[in-house]
């Protein structure tokens, strides 16, 4: 191994983390390193999963460092986090991390040991390491020198080029387990269709199997932690608006789906949608990706919600043509007093007055990716303290119920639910999302009178979605 070093360790990048931008450069830059060094593909999709993941968790305007460095002995990559203020990462991000990458140390300033005598304020601060181990055969040809020179050789990318490169480890890591399940069931229907004879050489091959069902379970945590990038990681605080939502995957053996929810402030009020792409499978999440970065996108040129629903469905039919989508956005007027909808063949948004009868906004337009016209938005007023609630299909519809039948059932437990939108989001969940056939998302606002003039606060996280059973 040649190159500079100082002590144990040769650095290789050393980087404040402070933007979306940097989170971004730092995942790519780890795909880099982490491919010149040797370590497997799996390795090194996994690390630049978890820098991602820990990023976006832990972004804050204040910087972050981070540092890639090579050790010597025993050889291996480390990648280090490190930050001197009140941050903390969430217990479900470091839990999702330390499950793909067990080697993952968090050390907070408040575990650091202090004098015994002298009573002081917890130190501020944390870090958090990530060591992965370099393969014999590639440790021996290493050059540090060379690996340095690549992340400065390449030119800057794109946020598509970003995006585009998370999609396709996406679609990697879920095809892995798409076949590893599948060769699993074929395994299971025909050891079940046998003899007790033929059940002991089952539990042989479970026993001689053991690897790929743990692989298995990796590369689902391993999706559902990529899925989760394409989702946003904070709602925004606008005033006078409560907001909360929750995420709910579908049961573990079933497809990744392409549900998606999105909220961002726009130069015309606070922009709220739902949506979801018609399909189960690897493609589908990935077009979602693209429909919620583009409305994003899109709602920060200040457009209308109809002609917001006309440049998402002329994107969609010019590059994944074949493929819909629908969508439902509620843009809310400055002061909350007033909002416009429009809707794309999704299910309506549910508005409930104080001391009123719930009441579905049901204008609707064709689906996007059909090249269809989009009807202008329409307006409703807003009574002071009225709540707002947004879901995907997965919540209500059954095979065996009527889907009118659903909505009044749901409408009757708004109603009678609790007027907070992060209980009310639990309490749905309880009572429809059991053991759910399809994503499900539960997006519940309460909108009060606001004075425009102030500024609105620093955007909140988005509370951690319920795993399925």
């Amino acid at each position: 191994m040649s190159g500079q070093s100082s002590g144990d360790h040769t650095p290789l990048l050393v980087t404040p983390v402070s933007t979306e931008q940097d989170v971004f450069a730092l995942r790519r830059n780890a795909k880099i390193v982490t491919q010149a060094v040797g370590l497997d593909s799996r390795d090194q999709v996994r690390l630049a999963t978890a820098l991602s993941e820990l990023g976006r968790d832990l972004l804050r305007p204040a910087v972050m460092t981070a540092a890639f460095s090579v050790q010597r002995q025993p050889a291996a990559f480390q990648a280090l986090l490190q930050w001197r203020d009140d941050r903390e990462p969430s217990r479900e991000s470091l839990t999702a991390v330390t499950r793909l990458l067990p080697q993952t140390r968090y050390e907070s300033a408040g575990n650091a040991a202090e004098h015994p005598t002298v009573p002081a304020a917890r130190p501020r601060g944390g870090r958090i390491e990530i060591t992965c181990l370099i393969p014999g055969s590639a440790a021996q040809d290493l050059d540090v020198d060379q690996v340095s020179a690549l992340l400065g050789s390449g030119s800057p990318a794109s946020a598509i080029d970003d995006l585009q490169a998370q999609s396709r480890d996406l679609m990697a890591a879920l095809q892995e387990a798409h076949a590893q399940r599948a060769e699993l069931e074929r395994l299971n229907e025909e050891l079940t269709e046998t003899n007790a004879g033929v059940m002991a050489l089952y539990a042989e091959l479970t026993v001689e199997h053991k690897d790929v069902v743990e692989r298995f379970g990796e590369e689902h945590e391993l999706a559902l932690a990529l899925q989760r990038t394409f989702l946003p990681d904070a709602l925004p605080r606008s005033p006078g608006v409560d907001l909360a939502v929750r995420y709910l995957p579908a049961a573990a053996l079933t497809e990744i789906g392409g549900d998606f929810y999105e909220a961002v402030d726009t130069p015309h009020g606070l922009l709220l949608a739902v949506g979801d792409v018609v399909g189960h499978s690897l493609q589908a999440a990935m077009v979602m990706g693209g429909l919620r970065h583009a409305l994003r996108a899109y709602a920060c040129q200040g457009h209308p919600p109809h002609v917001l629903l006309e440049h998402l469905d002329h994107l969609l039919g010019l590059h994944q043509p074949g493929w819909t989508a629908t969508l439902c956005i509620v843009l809310i007027e400055p002061g909350n007093a007033r909002l416009h909808i429009a809707n794309a063949g999704h299910l309506p948004p549910l508005l409930l007055a104080p001391g009123g009868v719930p009441r579905y906004l049901n204008e609707h337009g064709p689906l996007l990716g059909l090249g269809l016209p989009h009807p202008v938005a329409v307006s409703h007023p807003v009574e002071p303290g009225s709540r707002l609630l947004m879901v995907t299909d997965g919540l209500i519809e059954t095979r065996d119920s009527d889907l009118d039948a659903r909505l009044e059932l749901l409408g009757a437990a708004v109603a009678a639910g609790p007027e907070e939108p992060e209980e009310l989001c639990s309490e749905l969940l309880t009572a429809f999302g059991a053991d759910p056939d399809d994503d499900i998302i539960v997006f519940a606002a309460r909108l009060h009178p606001a004075d425009i003039r102030s500024a609105p606060p620093a955007p909140a996280r988005v509370a951690a979605p319920r795993s399925p059973a």
